[in-house]
């Protein structure tokens, strides 16, 4: 028997900020800030407005019952980070013997946190000119150079034992509980779970079997193909995740496989957090 498992992984939800500051480009704000839920944009302000900018409704009331959060953004926004990423720039294109010009630093930061097992997963790391430069590794509370020019600014982060009991606290502590505050207030959004209609199709006996899945939402999903209980990896192609009209999402995976007869055939639609 050819069963398609369909599963839907544990409920893990995410806070993440996505910073940039660049030099060189008048027409371009010196720093942006973005921040994501869930993959949903939920806030953003940039240098050249000068503004926080909420965009959700549900975001809005959040900030409204803690006026301090709001203020903390602002603050961020406008009195902390577009200095300090000016001045990262700048040591930066002096540790790649660089000139002045266009250059870009990107920084995403945040945390996630599974709602089964309480798990939280801190990040942080930055990027510089496109390419990755030095990343947070919370476990050793030391910082991974991606480029030789990073060594330098890793151990003298590293001996900044301050900035790394800030970073820590923040991602851990601060971040969780921002990130419950957020999801209780969106839940009717973030939390919202559909489940997919399936269809097996085969355009001809030769053809490979595809199954679809449609209307599934959020866009985190695994399809595979079993044969008597187990997973098949040979002769199966997965197609990545596309977007419907409706806001929800579809895939399809295929199997390459002689002819079988379809009473041989079957769908199944799993929500859980385990492949097993």
């Amino acid at each position: 028997m050819f069963t398609v498992i369909f599963v839907c992984p544990t409920a893990k939800h995410s806070l993440k900020f996505f910073l940039t500051a660049s030099s060189g480009l008048p027409d371009l704000p010196q720093f942006v800030g973005v921040a994501v839920v869930n993959g949903v944009t939920t806030g953003s302000c940039d240098t050249t407005s000068n503004m926080v900018h909420v965009k959700q409704a549900w975001v809005k009331r959040y900030v409204e019952s803690d006026p301090q959060h709001l203020q903390w953004y602002t603050g961020e926004c406008f009195q902390i980070l577009p200095y300090h990423f000016k001045a990262h720039i700048d040591m930066f294109r002096q540790r790649f013997n660089q000139s002045e010009g266009v250059h870009i630093l990107q920084k995403m930061n945040g945390c996630e946190w599974d709602e089964e097992t309480g798990e939280v997963i801190g990040f942080m790391q930055y990027g510089y000119d496109g390419e990755d430069y030095i990343a947070l590794d919370l476990k050793t509370q030391t910082w991974i150079a991606s480029k030789p020019q990073a060594v330098v600014t890793k151990l003298s982060w590293d001996a900044d034992k301050g900035r790394m009991k800030l970073y820590d606290n923040f991602i851990t502590q601060i971040c969780p509980e921002w990130l419950r505050g957020y999801l209780e207030y969106g839940n009717s959004s973030l939390l919202r779970t559909e489940l997919p209609s399936v269809s097996l199709l085969q355009k001809s006996p030769s053809s490979p079997v595809s199954c679809h899945a449609t209307g599934f939402y959020p866009d985190r999903a695994v399809m595979f193909w079993r044969k008597d209980g187990e997973e098949l990896h040979e002769d199966v192609d997965v197609d990545e995740i596309l977007p419907n009209h409706d806001g929800t999402f579809q895939m399809s995976v295929e199997l390459h496989i002689s002819p079988v007869a379809p009473e041989d055939w079957a769908g199944t639609t799993v929500c859980s957090g385990s492949l097993v």
